[in-house]
This record gives C-alpha cells, structure tokens and sequence, in this order.
C-alpha cells in the first residue's frame, strides 16, 4: 500500500470505515448493489437494518424496514405484520424477492429473509 492510499485511510471517518466494510460483507454474503436494483426483477438484498417503521393503524398492518448496504437502501414491506423478532436496527439481514418501485424507493414487499450474524 502506499502513502496516498495510507493517506487516504487515515482521513476516512468512522462512518465511511463503517459503510465499507458492511459492503464487503453484503458481497460475500451475496447480496446485489442496492443501488443498481431493477424495479420487477428478483433481487437478492444483504445489509443492516437502518430503520423498522410501522404505518398509521388506520392503514393495512404493515412493518417497514429499511435496508442499507454500505452505499444504497431498499426497503422491505412485510404486509399484515406488526412485529417480527429480530428484525430491528442493527440486524444483518439477507432478504429475497422481488423489486417495486414505492415513491420512488426501491421496495420489497413480503420477502423471504435471514438473519445473518455479523462478521
């Protein structure tokens, strides 16, 4: 390594250490770039839970959460939830299914997930 990259690692804050090394472990888990995902094609999404909403009880029971990996997120939407153990900000999660466009945020609703530990 040399010095402009040496440099270059000292500037870094903690936060973008952070991102990038929750981008290593979104590839080697397998996950596709959150920021190229193609709305109606299968996806395979890995990153860590930023944040678990729920809509206004006057609306269909729903729990968001979204899912960032380091450079881009997408949401997951599991319909007729309120809750679902482990899943909360700071989990791991590989998550499948298909994309959807939602006010202009990549979205997937019901997927099928995992909680993976963190590396």
């Amino acid at each position: 390594m040399g010095v402009r990259e040496r440099l270059r690692d000292l500037a870094r804050t903690t936060t973008e250490q952070h991102a990038d090394e929750l981008r290593e472990q979104t590839v080697s888990e397998g996950g596709d770039d959150l920021t190229a995902l193609a709305p109606r094609h299968a996806a395979c999404v890995c990153g860590t839970v930023r944040t678990v909403t729920l809509p206004p009880k006057t609306s269909v029971p729903a729990l968001v959460a979204e899912i960032w990996d380091g450079k881009g997120a997408v949401n997951l939407v599991w319909v007729g939830r309120r809750s679902i153990g482990g899943i909360e900000p700071g989990t791991f999660v590989r998550a499948r299914g298909r994309v959807a466009t939602v006010k202009g945020n990549p979205t997937i609703f019901n997927p099928a997930y995992e909680i993976i530990p963190k590396q």
